[in-house]
């Protein structure tokens, strides 16, 4: 659908050629974006811009695998990781708008397995916060336990928190989306990939899918990783350093290191790490959040339920990444640190080398960019830059 009625951009076989269309205003981030391309920061991105739920920028690049020999299309969706994480509790707060899942309550009202090691008071709310000290399991698990749901779901149920849930918080890398998916699961009656799909994803023409579809393969770009850092000798592997490597490395492959453009991973629901879609996808989204809460009229959540879900829930040093973090109720927050906008109600979701969505109330902006380069680090100027190239155009 044309954004401003401009005609196509030509290809030209430019590295840092972008294509797509923006409204005339938004025409600097075309440039950016190019030169974001020539300095090879990115090997293939999209960036997509809505105001009042109206696509403003839709734009792409660059190449969707290493040997740059697939140009990066306008449907191609890509890894993107923990942005995931604000889509899983999005479906979580569906369940809540609908009466049939209380966040006060404790988790195994829904999941009566989860009350073991001392978690039967846990309540749903923590999950969401970062707060139930479930970010690894310390046994160790098997090979390919990520893609076993019933593996990983009653590994967590076992596992005793790491602290005193409600009392910390700590990011639950990849285990958010099984402890949530599966309160989901078991309130619903169907996996959260499926939930998802079915009940807002199809509706509401929202290109996002937990748990990939072979058919979907062909437009699927490679997520290029950066070589993963070292391990800690073994002496060291102790406490709260037992529980940061487990965060990531519990089983193997669990942050999708190795398998990551696998046919295995992309069809397996690890819904923390590897829901695949674009930026067009999570910006469409996020218009919702920033409006009525609607799309077209399919309802996505109502505007009371997004305020409750982006008051702050914790703020400060987190356990696991050992740097501050703020969250609402499965949302990232807007953070001097980490800045979405200028305003102080903005709140979204990032994801591994960059990737992220947003929505700004205040603006009724909402704004999605996707990419395949990962690198480590959780600063990205060059992202930053486009957000504030965005609002200097408002």
């Amino acid at each position: 659908m044309a954004v401003d009625g401009h005609p196509e951009p030509v290809a030209t076989g430019d590295a840092q050629a972008v294509h797509g269309r923006c409204e005339p205003r938004f025409e600097g981030l075309r440039s950016a974006l190019g030169e974001v391309f020539a300095s090879g920061i990115e090997v293939g991105a999209a960036l997509a811009v809505c105001v009042d739920k109206q696509p403003v920028v839709d734009l792409w690049g660059g190449h969707a695998d290493a040997a740059r020999t697939r140009p990066w299309a306008r449907d191609t969706i890509v890894n993107l990781f923990s942005v995931g994480k604000a889509i899983t509790a999005i479906c979580a707060h569906r369940l809540v708008e609908a009466g049939r899942l209380d966040l006060d309550a404790p988790v195994a009202r829904y999941w009566p397995e989860f009350a073991q090691a001392g978690k039967e008071h846990l309540l749903v709310r923590h999950l969401l916060t970062h707060q139930a000290g479930l970010p690894a399991v310390a046994q160790p698990l098997p090979p390919g336990a990520w893609a076993e749901w019933g593996t990983m779901t009653a590994a967590l149920a076992a596992q005793a928190p790491w602290w005193e849930p409600g009392r910390g918080h700590g990011y639950h890398v990849n285990t958010q989306g099984f402890l949530i998916g599966e309160v989901v699961r078991r309130v619903a009656g169907q996996s959260i990939g499926t939930y998802l799909r079915e009940s807002l994803a199809d509706p509401a023409s929202i290109d996002f899918h937990i748990g990939l579809g072979p058919e979907h393969d062909e437009r699927c770009a490679d997520f290029l990783p950066p070589a993963p850092p070292p391990s800690p000798s073994r002496e060291d592997l102790g406490g709260l350093t037992l529980m940061r490597l487990h965060a990531y490395r519990n089983p193997a492959n669990l942050s999708g290191m190795g398998i990551v453009n696998t046919r295995a991973w992309r069809a397996a629901e690890v819904p923390s790490t590897n829901g695949h879609g674009n930026a067009r996808a999570v910006a469409r989204l996020y218009s919702a959040l920033a409006g009525d809460g609607s799309l077209e009229g399919v309802h996505v959540l109502a505007p009371e339920t997004v305020a409750r879900a982006i008051t702050e829930q914790v703020n400060g040093p987190d356990i696991v990444l050992e740097r501050p973090t703020r969250y609402g109720l499965g949302f990232q927050l807007t953070m001097p640190e980490r800045r979405l906008g200028p305003n102080p109600r903005a709140f979204g979701h990032f994801g591994a080398g960059g990737s992220l969505g947003f929505a700004d109330p205040d603006a009724r902006v909402a704004i999605g960019y996707a990419m395949n380069q990962g690198r480590l680090g959780w600063q990205h100027k060059h992202v930053r830059h486009l957000i504030d190239l965005v609002y200097a155009a408002l």
